[in-house]
């Protein structure tokens, strides 16, 4: 005998609480739908809910939607006037504009001047003053550290 339990009525319990179940525009949550196969079989059947309730077609909150096609329900209330009523005398003219931009950089004197005299550098207690880019008096230094000695602790 084959199995026949997929073929009888089916009790929607949510998944979560608070989160509708939806079947063709109807809440079905806790009522029983028959004709559900879901993916179980490789036909489409309309599944028919018993004691469910229908959605609102419409948002049910207080904003303006264009596309349903009715007027707000508060606002503005427009009121065409006649063609032939006595005009109110033009407003002035108003205009502002307004700009921004940088300072101009201040003047500043260079470091050194363009024309520097020449400077002779006075050696200060008894020792030879080095000149900028010359090399000091005496031998190269040498710039290779030493080899180490032997350590102390070995024979």
């Amino acid at each position: 005998m084959p199995a026949l339990a997929s073929e009888g009525f089916d009790i929607v319990i949510p998944g979560r609480p608070g989160v509708p179940v939806i079947i063709n525009g109807v809440d079905a949550s806790y009522a029983v739908v028959e004709g559900e196969w879901g993916l179980g079989k490789g036909t489409h059947v309309q599944p028919t809910v018993y004691g469910g309730r229908p959605l609102e077609p419409d948002p049910p909150v207080g904003h303006y939607y264009p596309t349903l096609g009715r007027t707000p329900g508060y606002g503005r209330l427009e009121i065409e006037p006649p063609p032939n009523r006595i005009l109110p005398k033009p407003a002035e003219s108003y205009h502002e504009s307004w700009t921004s931009q940088s300072a101009p950089p201040a003047r500043t004197q260079p470091e050194v001047p363009l024309y520097p005299p020449q400077v002779i550098v006075a050696p200060q207690n008894g020792m030879p003053q080095q000149m900028p880019g010359q090399m000091p008096p005496g031998p190269p230094p040498n710039p290779r550290p030493k080899a180490p000695g032997p350590l102390p602790n070995r024979p």
